[in-house]
């Protein structure tokens, strides 16, 4: 029985498809041909991707009444040629490397791969990534950046224990932060030429004093003027990044300003902070139309299983593949922060990790974390309310709790007579 077919056969009539390099790219422009009807015409053109040449190039495009123009993802090549032609009113498209591969037995060249890409992009068989507006990438710059210091940061912290190792110095042990102010002020007097275990220990703060006795012993050690120009250099830098952290985060507050109610609903879910939600906010914007539904939103972010049937069998392991690292990472920070809590949230880890591990369990909660903030993101007057830690429970009706724990029962050997309570 023939049925109605969503697929559309519109050619779209002007099209333009860019093959970008580092310092060229390819354009190639499809338009209808002017003598002959139901014809294409087409000019294949090598642009330098310096500005100039890229002005000539969006000048061209607005000449020729180009309609949509599509390039691929190619490093971050994509780009000052995205925003440049995005700025002159035109309308470019990113498109996944993967959904535009060329056919394999033909040749590629950059020319080939240009015209491939326009033909492909004239019958509507692709379709355009996410980029977010002007000011939402903005914000994601920072955020990034602020993620990547972090990362450099812990990493040089990383170095310092390891240098205090090979001194035989065991701070660590003793103290759970060695960067404390406890911690800071016995490696300052290390650098400063103290080497006393006694005295060391008697730099403890608060209720670091009550471990003075074993601070002794962690502290004498093999410490030389070797390691305390290393731990000097390694603190320096220590220092250095936390300035810039704290600046990249007072310019953050600056841009996200404007979203302030966003930030603030999106706060209320459990296991959301305020660094967590601008974050979000700069991943994913706060226009939820580009995702028609919250199942939209989780496929793109790679938080949903994929399909792959063949022959009537379901093929792989249902794996949800990779997605946006900066999001999925702050999602995992959420979700095992929720994990912690008695809400619904973290109710829900606690009951999928106990079935099928904790792995599946962070997954599952970032999906039900995401499908929230686009109901907050959708509608600016929601606001979050849990369910509560009893939502599983309170949704099973007694009698189905009954005839499960009469079937536990008989399936161990036993006749269950039942008789209310009185």
């Amino acid at each position: 029985m023939l049925t109605d077919s969503d697929d559309s056969e519109e050619i779209i009539e002007r099209v333009a498809a860019l093959d970008i390099g580092k310092a060229e790219l390819v354009a190639c422009i499809r338009v209808p041909h002017p003598d002959r009807p139901g014809r294409r015409a087409q000019e294949i053109t090598t642009y330098s991707t310096m500005t100039r040449s890229l002005l000539g190039l969006a000048q061209r495009l607005q000449a020729l009444g180009v309609s949509r123009v599509v390039m691929e993802a190619t490093s971050d090549y994509w780009k000052p040629v995205f925003y440049l032609l995005e700025a002159h009113g035109l309308d470019p498209w990113l498109v996944n490397a993967k959904d535009v591969k060329h056919l394999p037995g033909r040749p590629k060249t950059d020319r080939l791969d240009a015209v491939w890409l326009a033909k492909i992009a004239e019958r509507q068989m692709i379709r355009p990534s996410f980029v977010p507006p002007f000011e939402i990438r903005l914000l994601r710059d920072l955020t990034r950046y602020r993620a990547d210091l972090v990362n450099v940061r812990t990493a040089e912290k990383n170095r310092v224990e390891k240098l205090l190792e090979d001194a035989h110095i065991k701070l660590s042990v003793v103290a759970s932060d060695i960067f404390g102010v406890s911690g800071r002020e016995m490696l300052a007097a290390l650098i400063a030429g103290e080497r006393d275990p006694k005295v060391l220990a008697q730099l403890a703060r608060s209720r670091m004093r009550v471990k003075i006795p074993i601070l002794e012993e962690a502290l004498r050690g093999r410490f030389t003027d070797h390691h305390a120009f290393l731990l000097r250099t390694m603190l320096a830098r220590i220092d250095e990044t936390s300035a810039d952290i704290a600046a990249v985060e007072t310019r953050i507050e600056e841009l996200v300003a404007p979203f302030g109610s966003a930030v603030q609903r999106l706060d209320e879910i459990a296991g959301v902070g305020p660094t967590a939600a601008h974050i979000i906010i700069a991943e994913i914007g706060v226009d939820m139309t580009r995702f028609p539904t919250p199942a939209h939103l989780c496929s793109w972010a790679r938080f949903a299983p994929g399909v792959k049937e063949s022959a009537g069998r379901q093929k792989g392991n249902a794996g949800t593949g990779h997605g946006n690292r900066y999001l999925a990472r702050v999602l995992g920070e959420i979700a095992v922060g929720a994990s912690r809590t008695d809400t619904f949230l973290g109710e829900r880890y606690r009951r999928i990790a106990r079935r099928r591990g904790k792995k599946k369990a962070l997954v599952a909660v970032g999906r039900s974390v995401l499908v929230i903030v686009w109901h907050l993101l959708s509608d600016p007057q929601e606001r979050y309310h849990d369910l509560g830690a009893d939502f599983y429970d309170n949704r099973l009706s007694p009698q189905r709790k009954t005839r499960a724990h009469v079937r536990q029962l008989e399936a161990l050997g036993y006749k269950v007579t039942l008789e209310p309570a009185a």
